[in-house]
């Protein structure tokens, strides 16, 4: 007789203590991330008014972020991945901190003064492309291949509710308290994910140091994604929708002169994507893996850009809400789709340079379609370029479904 299939445990990863802490130190350093950037965009926006200095904030951690990601893949392959992790929280807390010093001390930030901000930027956007392939590289080696789908849901979940929980925290904290008290907060947050990372206990597995220069390190882990089509298909997707479809950048307008519902209701905003996406990643986490994953995913990026197109287009909180909601919710589905694919194709020796091609695509693409958000909101108004960016994801979505075949025929990932 067959045996019966083995029962689905949706919480298999979350039993194993070190993948415990990683998640704790990632929902926290999460949170202060997504804290973080609503009370930068808003306090930026209100000393300049204008909707291109929003999208400089994307375009001061994207160019960093992509000029050190390789490197950073280089060495999470040859170095201890938990040492570059620590040593990545512990610049994200001195940023952290430095925020907050501006705060404090007067006549370091004010209007027409804040390049200041821009600076620190900057320098976050250095230590997060240590800390992107570090710690993906990290989370495999911290729970068995078999449960991989299982670990990156779960990775997945617990960063879209961080994106809830940040964005609605730093609203609130600005809204009603200070500037500040919500730097305070931040930084209390990224001190939580260092000491949460620190009490991990890994003994890494021993890697074979290949006798190959830096560039042909880094040549190696790009000639393994040209050689996958599934994954550059799915990193290419996801890059180009959210390049064109991402209005996160543009918030603070439609909170402050569309919608008319302040920095409060800015934070409910930025919120909005994660509550969804935390919806969905709890549905994913207790169902079997998805059976037509690239359809799937083809089908999600899609209903990505119809979500934005009527985020564009509405005039009503509770409608804009919805819409928002409905993109994290299509969002996250792509997510997990194409981080499964990275861990479960990809070696262990490559996982490091593999994950830093993949920051570069998906990692920078949210910062470069604030740059591109703020753009093209200064030339075509901001309502237009949000509508015409759903447009443009559409496209994209068509083009990559004729384009890559071998995505939209991938079935179940294993």
């Amino acid at each position: 007789m067959t045996p019966p299939p083995a029962r689905h445990d949706p919480y298999a990863s979350l039993r194993i203590p070190n993948f415990r802490w990683f998640i704790i130190s990632l929902l926290t350093m999460n949170v202060a991330t997504q804290l973080q950037a609503v009370v930068v965009s808003w306090q930026v926006y209100a000393m300049t008014q204008d909707p291109l200095s929003l999208g400089l904030i994307g375009l001061a951690e994207a160019l960093p972020f992509i000029g050190f990601s390789l490197l950073a893949g280089h060495l999470a392959d040859r170095l201890s991945r938990l040492r570059i992790a620590r040593a990545a929280l512990s610049a994200g807390l001195a940023c952290s901190a430095t925020l907050l010093w501006f705060s404090i001390q007067p006549g370091v930030i004010h209007r027409g003064r804040v390049w200041p901000i821009y600076l620190v930027i900057f320098a976050s956007g250095i230590a997060r492309s240590f800390l992107q392939p570090s710690r993906t590289a990290l989370s495999a080696e911290l729970v068995p291949r078999p449960l991989y789908p299982n670990a990156v849901t779960w990775r997945s979940s617990t960063w879209q509710l961080a994106a809830v929980l940040g964005p609605a925290l730093g609203g609130l904290i600005y809204g009603f308290g200070s500037v500040t008290a919500a730097y305070a907060v931040d930084a209390s947050l990224m001190l939580l994910a260092l000491l949460a990372i620190a009490r991990i206990r890994h003994a890494p597995p021993g890697r074979e140091q290949a006798g190959e220069s830096v560039l042909e390190s880094l040549a190696s882990g790009i000639r393994f994604v040209r050689a996958q089509p599934v994954v550059l298909g799915a990193m290419a997707l996801d890059l180009f929708s959210v390049l064109f479809g991402g209005a996160t950048a543009l918030l603070p307008i439609f909170a402050d002169s569309i919608l008319h519902v302040g920095p409060e209701g800015l934070g409910v905003l930025r919120a909005a994507p994660a509550a969804g996406a935390v919806v969905m990643s709890l549905v994913l986490a207790h169902r079997p893996p998805l059976r037509r994953a690239g359809r799937t995913l083809l089908v999600n990026v899609a209903l990505f850009g119809v979500s934005m197109i009527v985020f564009g287009l509405s005039r009503s909180f509770a409608l804009s809400l919805c819409a928002l909601v409905v993109s994290g919710m299509v969002d996250t589905v792509s997510v997990v789709v194409r981080s499964t694919l990275l861990q479960v194709l990809t070696p262990e020796h490559l996982l490091g340079r593999v994950s830093s091609v993949n920051a570069i695509f998906i990692g920078s693409s949210n910062e470069i379609g604030a740059f591109e958000s703020g753009v093209a909101a200064k030339l075509l108004g901001t309502v237009p370029s949000v509508v015409v960016g759903g447009l443009a994801t559409l496209l994209v979505v068509t083009v990559t479904a004729f384009r890559v075949p071998e995505l939209r025929h991938l079935r179940e990932i294993r």
